[in-house]
């Protein structure tokens, strides 16, 4: 186990080594069988009722069930799970998203490997004519994915590429940038051995984002005793009184690049392998106006117009 602070010895960045696999079950030449198998839960954040997988790896999470227990007429639906059970901070979901999840996840789930996806973004083959649920990563999948990655500690999505934006100026355009000053600031103080992992970071032009990560729980558990920290920090230094519902998650959007931070410190410690982080495929399940989505991104970046809402 790590210490939310740890001294840095090493610095180099951390690049596109990670692993690109297929672990579809239908995939060919991959006959081996596992013989250490592990036990997987992957929440699926949601905060209505929805169509989900129905592989036995998946655990649908209704999140921020905490804000919605006065509403007249309010029932979780059939098949989920609140987040507002056991050791949870599911009253914090207006600010810190599906993160009231993963924390949940992290305390009260006791398999090999945890892990967070969306309702409406899956870990699963992109770019497929199948129907959603019939490409989403499953059971066998998964274990296939153990087999050929037999120290794999950390799955992540492929790869969010900005090109013309880095993830600091990314945030600045669309969000408050003080978020990001203020995330910085924090992590001087509680632990500056982060900060060049910070910085470069800060500077790349590419990310592993949307919160969504599979871990093993050792691992897990040193990110999460690390991440929200500072997000607690983050949401008191921050005045939210006059926020949106949408500018008040900034909580969830800053850990998306956090992440990114802690996963670069891990490796350049050698705490974690760059061989033990696999990046896989995810799919949209639902549909995405890519065509509206770039034309705010642009705008954004050159005409200093910050996003609204979600895309």
């Amino acid at each position: 186990m790590i210490s939310l602070c740890l001294k840095h010895t090493r610095s180099q960045p951390l690049q596109a080594s990670c692993s690109l696999v297929c672990y579809n079950a239908r995939m060919d030449g991959m006959t081996d069988k596992v013989t250490d198998k592990k036990s997987v839960k992957i929440i699926i954040a949601a905060h209505k009722e929805c169509d989900l997988p129905r592989d036995e790896i998946y655990l649908p999470l209704f999140v921020g069930a905490a804000g919605h227990r006065g509403d007249e007429g309010f029932e979780i639906p059939a098949g989920f799970t609140p987040d507002d059970t056991g050791d949870n901070i599911s009253d914090k979901n207006p600010y810190y998203c599906e993160l009231t999840g993963l924390y949940w996840a992290w305390k009260n789930l006791d398999e090999d490997y945890i892990g967070l996806a969306h309702y409406r973004r899956l870990w699963g083959r992109k770019g497929s004519k199948e129907a959603p649920f019939e490409r989403v990563l499953t059971r066998e999948g998964f274990e296939r994915l153990i087999d050929e990655h037999r120290d794999m500690k950390v799955i992540v999505p492929k790869k969010r590429r900005y090109f013309i934006e880095s993830l600091a100026s990314h945030y600045e355009h669309t969000h408050n940038k003080a978020h990001l000053k203020t995330a910085r600031d924090i992590i001087s103080e509680r632990c500056p051995e982060y900060l060049d992992s910070c910085d470069r970071v800060f500077k790349q032009t590419w990310g592993y984002m949307f919160n969504m990560a599979i871990m093993d729980r050792e691992v897990l558990d040193q990110y999460c005793r690390w991440l929200f920290p500072i997000l607690d920090e983050l949401l008191e230094r921050t005045e939210t009184a006059d926020l949106s519902a949408f500018d008040a998650r900034f909580p969830g959007r800053v850990a998306e690049i956090l992440f990114n931070v802690w996963l670069d410190f891990s490796v350049n410690i050698g705490n974690i392998s760059k061989r033990s982080i696999v990046e896989i495929d995810y799919f949209e399940a639902g549909s995405i106006n890519y065509l509206k989505k770039a034309g705010a991104f642009l705008r954004a970046k050159f005409t200093g117009r910050r996003y609204k809402k979600s895309f």
